[in-house]
């Protein structure tokens, strides 16, 4: 699937949002993706974990960190047979709840609907590796990290976008004075 394609359904989806978002790794960005609105149409949801899946194999397990990447993380693992599990917040760390458990050596592939700094991502990937588990990649539907690997495994991405983001210090959006909203889904993020 081409790049281009993934922009055509997440723009479908009315991913694309565009204002002054204060993201989820605290940076400021004059455009937001709200992936999770892709995750309100199964077949396209469908389509592009389908896709991400395929450019992985022997994967035992996927795991994504709560809230974006739960529904996602259990569409990548329904294509590559195998389970799914995520992380959450507790007490501000992320962690393992609800029974999930991590094996020693099992292969785990982790995922992010967005990564800009990949700041979840390392917290999940740290979370497994604590377990004993090998994290072998980590997948996204968007990559906004400017085209670099922000971590020590492969890491693939349906699409990249160069999309500027700033300190709130380097924001010109706050330097105008206009409204910023957080509509990403961890809390606390500043």
């Amino acid at each position: 699937m081409h790049e281009e394609a993934v922009l055509r359904i997440l723009d479908r989806a009315k991913a694309r949002m565009e204002g002054h978002f204060r993201l989820s790794s605290g940076r400021h960005g004059a455009v937001y993706m709200q992936c999770g609105r892709v995750f309100q149409y199964p077949e396209m949801a469908e389509t592009l974990c389908k896709e991400l899946a395929s450019r992985f194999a022997n994967v035992e397990a996927v795991a994504g960190p709560a809230l974006g990447a739960v529904i996602m993380a259990y569409e990548v693992s329904r294509h590559l047979g195998c389970r799914n599990l995520f992380a959450e917040r507790e007490n501000g760390v992320m962690t393992l709840r609800r029974g999930f458990t991590v094996k020693p050596g099992e292969r785990i592939l982790v995922v992010e609907d967005a990564v800009t700094t990949g700041g979840s991502v390392k917290e999940v990937i740290s979370l497994c590796r604590e377990c004993g588990a090998d994290v072998i990649g980590v997948g996204a539907l968007i990559d906004r990290a400017g085209g670099a690997n922000p971590f020590d495994v492969p890491f693939e991405a349906l699409a990249r976008l160069d999309i500027p983001s700033w300190t709130e210090e380097e924001c010109p959006l706050c330097k105008e004075g206009v409204p910023c909203v957080k509509p990403g889904s961890r809390p606390g993020a500043r």
